[in-house]
């Protein structure tokens, strides 16, 4: 799959741009750059500027989306083309996707309202997780 991807952007296909690609296809949630690198590690030495610069690319080329967090770090994901959304834990920055969008009827309401063709949009909602409620206080 990934051959196909970085094909059809004009990308030439290399053995780190593929194991980047799989690496974020194999995550259940976004990414950061360090956390691709720790993963990517186990297969092939590849260097965090490497990784920063193929990210980059493959954003450019709207084959990942690249999204600045509360927490000041970039996540980068697939983009499959389906929007997701998340719960996202402002203590330890668990990320839980949540399967339903809540965003469909406002986005038809705005579509039918404005005459704007939607094209997509990001939700990210922020909290506290069960695990860090109970921690104390300190």
């Amino acid at each position: 799959m990934n051959s196909n991807i970085l094909k059809s952007a004009d990308l030439k296909q290399t053995k780190k741009r593929n194991l980047i690609l799989s690496v974020l296809e194999s995550a259940q949630t976004a990414l950061t750059v360090e956390e691709i690198a720790e993963l990517a590690s186990k297969d092939l030495k590849i260097n965090i500027s490497t990784i920063y610069r193929a990210l980059n690319t493959l954003a450019e080329k709207d084959i990942v989306i690249k999204t600045l967090y509360q927490d000041g770090k970039t996540y980068f994901e697939i983009n499959n083309h389906t929007h997701r959304h998340s719960l996202i834990c402002t203590k330890c920055n668990k990320k839980v996707n949540i399967d339903i969008c809540p965003l469909e009827p406002i986005e038809n309401n705005l579509s039918v309202n404005t005459g704007y063709t939607i094209t997509g949009h990001n939700l990210e909602i922020y909290g506290i997780c069960p695990d860090c409620q109970e921690k104390p206080v300190l």
